[in-house]
């Protein structure tokens, strides 16, 4: 996250008054006006500066997209205020892992753009479309269909092939002088694209476990650029109370009988609240409903004791 960090930065983040925030998160001055810290993906938000595309290889990290590493991109694009757009190849996947053994599953194939819009709910474009014309970034998750989906570099190494469109748009970015950031695998991809480009993925050594997939390097070595070391830092989302999205808090309403949760707003608002009806349904659960205005519209937080104030 370090390296989306410092590819971004620039673009991302502004002056703000908000010190809390780290650089990155700042919101960006739109039109004169500095829109709330928490603008998100949901568009309650102004128009923002930064127009980012993210690009992703599939669904689970052993045959597609990190989740993990997706939802973190995205939710600090959202804090920083950048509007996204997501892609994906319309191909098949190489194949499809079994993710409870790690095996392949020999009799399913599936297609990476449709497997992709898991991730994106639906609202995704095929990669063909993305121009460096319209977007200010681009930034590529890591997990496996880097290499097995969006490139033959898992089974081919330094002789490997990357999909025409993500060369393409690799290209067009680079040739532009507009951020790319590549994640966990996925920079093998400017490796083998950008002759002579320098992009780290942590350290060389894996030192004791620490960094497992330090080979990678040498790997991007031998693809004909340069490795650059850096102490590379991961973000989490951390709930230090019982946290629970979108339609979730239900079940915190059925099981916890009395409990105090939300779920945002009670009205829809002309659509900024479009699940408000869920209020209801909390509150005939048992539960109390708190009207709070939350980060992000989807995510609610259920506590024992005492409404959290809007």
């Amino acid at each position: 996250m370090a390296a989306l960090r410092a590819l971004l930065v620039p673009r991302l983040a502004a002056a703000s008054a908000i010190d809390p925030l780290p650089e990155l998160l700042r919101p960006l001055p739109v039109h004169g006006r500095t829109p709330s810290p928490h603008a998100a993906l949901h568009g309650s938000a102004p128009r923002p500066r930064a127009r980012v595309a993210l690009v992703l290889s599939g669904c689970g990290v052993y045959d597609g997209t990190e989740i993990h590493e997706a939802s973190a991109i995205l939710v600090h694009l959202s804090r920083g205020g950048a509007e996204v757009q997501i892609f994906a190849p319309d191909v098949r996947q190489m194949h499809v892992i079994d993710h409870t053994k790690g095996q392949p599953s020999e009799s399913e194939g599936r297609n990476v753009l449709t497997e992709s819009a898991r991730i994106a709910r639906g609202k995704i474009s095929d990669l063909a479309q993305l121009s460096a014309a319209n977007h200010d970034a681009a930034i590529f998750p890591g997990g496996f269909g880097a290499a097995k989906n969006l490139s033959t570099f898992a089974t081919d190494g330094k002789d490997c092939k990357v999909n025409k469109d993500v060369e393409r748009v690799l290209k067009e970015f680079h040739g532009a002088g507009k951020p790319i950031g590549l994640c966990c695998i996925a920079p093998v991809l400017a490796a083998k694209v950008l002759r002579g480009v320098e992009i780290t993925v942590g350290h060389e050594q894996e030192e004791g476990g620490k960094w497992p997939y330090a080979g990678t390097a040498e790997a991007i070595k031998a693809l004909g650029a340069k490795h650059c070391v850096k102490g590379v830092t991961i973000s989490f989302l951390v709930a230090g109370s019982l946290s629970l999205c979108c339609i979730a808090p239900v079940l915190a309403a059925k099981v916890l009988r009395g409990v105090e949760i939300t779920v945002g707003h009670e009205q829809e608002e002309g659509g900024k609240w479009p699940y408000a009806g869920t209020a209801e349904a909390i509150k005939a659960l048992g539960a109390k409903h708190c009207p709070r205005a939350t980060p992000m519209p989807p995510t609610s937080v259920a506590r024992e004791a005492g409404c959290p104030r809007a």
